[in-house]
């Protein structure tokens, strides 16, 4: 081996390999469609004991997730055309509003109505104190 060549294979040592195309510089959360979700879980439905694992094996997937779709299935949020709506809630519908408009109606009567009684109870504990005060003299005097 000439120097050259010595040369090479050292430096051929010590640079890095390229690196493997299945490995992301960064990890990104994978999204899943309900139709894909829908179509996961009849898969494992219909799937025999000991099958399901090499479904999920076969896709990437863990049971977490499967559990998380079939509650999803159960409740109606995998229905394939509405999709999961994120983000701030809707706008309050009709029939609610009336609702509301009611219950802040309500809210100010019994605001005000506690308003009467801490007055009524503050006035009661000036006269209990009056009356003791008074109390009081009437026994020195004596």
């Amino acid at each position: 081996m000439t120097t050259a060549e010595t040369a090479f294979a050292v430096e051929g040592a010590l640079s890095p390999s390229p690196p493997d195309p299945e490995v992301t510089a960064k990890a990104r959360r994978r999204s899943f469609t309900a139709a894909y979700k829908l179509a996961i879980l009849d898969e494992l439905d219909r799937a025999k004991p000991g099958e399901a694992g090499a479904v999920l094996r076969r896709e990437g997937l863990y049971t977490s997730s499967v559990v998380e779709w079939r509650r999803q299935r159960k409740q109606g949020a995998l229905r394939a055309e509405a999709p999961i709506r994120r983000g701030p809630p809707a706008a309050i519908t009709g029939g609610d509003t009336a609702e509301l408009t009611r219950l802040r109606r309500e809210n100010a009567r019994l605001e005000r109505q506690l308003a009467k009684a801490e007055l009524i109870i503050g006035i009661q504990k000036k006269a209990a104190q009056l009356l003791e005060m008074d109390l009081d003299q009437s026994d020195d005097e004596s």
